[in-house]
């Protein structure tokens, strides 16, 4: 019952990771298009800063993607999930956040809490750095 279950998990780890590869093209080359378009609407070449904005936040995405498809990669390799990679997808996606979000429209409390994420996120990003940089060497 378990080599089922196991075989199970392996197939839907791939399945994951072929549907986020999918999804990595796709918002790839809508990041192209949206580039192409933003370009030739005049004024031609010049770009407003909302349109630079969505550009930065749909690059970050695509980083997002990237991202998650190295963490099921990893996973479906060595059976595991790296922290370090999971809190720079996190960061990236808070960045994200960040980025488009217009800070007008959102409460006080909101924006709070927006910048406790990034706080928590950066120190255990740095945690994870310094106990991966402390780590003793096994004796052969």
């Amino acid at each position: 019952m378990l080599k089922i279950i196991e075989k199970f998990e392996h197939v839907i780890n791939w399945v994951l990771l072929v549907m986020l590869a999918l999804v990595v093209v796709l918002t790839t080359i809508d990041l192209g298009w949206i580039i192409l378009q933003d370009v030739l609407t005049p004024p031609v070449m010049l770009l407003e800063v909302r349109e630079l904005l969505d550009l930065f936040g749909l690059f970050l995405l695509v980083l997002i993607g990237m991202e998650l498809l190295s963490t099921v990669k990893s996973y479906i390799t060595k059976k595991t999930v790296h922290v370090e990679i999971v809190l720079a997808v996190g960061i990236i996606a808070i960045a994200r956040k960040v980025i488009i979000l217009e800070p007008k429209e959102m409460d006080a409390l909101t924006l709070i809490g927006i910048a406790a994420i990034i706080f928590a996120l950066t120190i255990g990003y740095y945690f994870v750095k310094l106990s991966a940089g402390k780590k003793t060497p096994t004796p052969d």
